[in-house]
């Protein structure tokens, strides 16, 4: 995919990377992803049912996800 925006400036090799999709290419990478988001499932079904509902709830919820996200990242990146 080429620029969407005609005066964006080129990105920095940081910036590619970031946000870059990083296949699992090294054995158990695919394996380390798949556990990671088990645990993370397990554990917010966990939180889910022993919280009460409301906005402290969602955030739980919302953070779990983000630490997934993060986990995944890192999994994802590492050389």
């Amino acid at each position: 995919m080429g620029q969407i925006i005609a005066d964006a400036p080129e990105p920095s090799e940081d910036i590619k990377n970031r946000f870059s999709y990083h296949p699992p290419t090294q054995p158990g990478r695919a394996d380390a992803h798949e556990k990671t988001r088990a645990l993370f499932t397990e554990f917010a079904s966990l939180l889910d049912a022993a919280l009460p509902p409301g906005r402290e709830h969602a955030l739980v919820i919302t953070k779990l996800e983000e630490a997934l996200f993060w986990s995944n990242a890192a999994i994802a990146r590492q050389p």
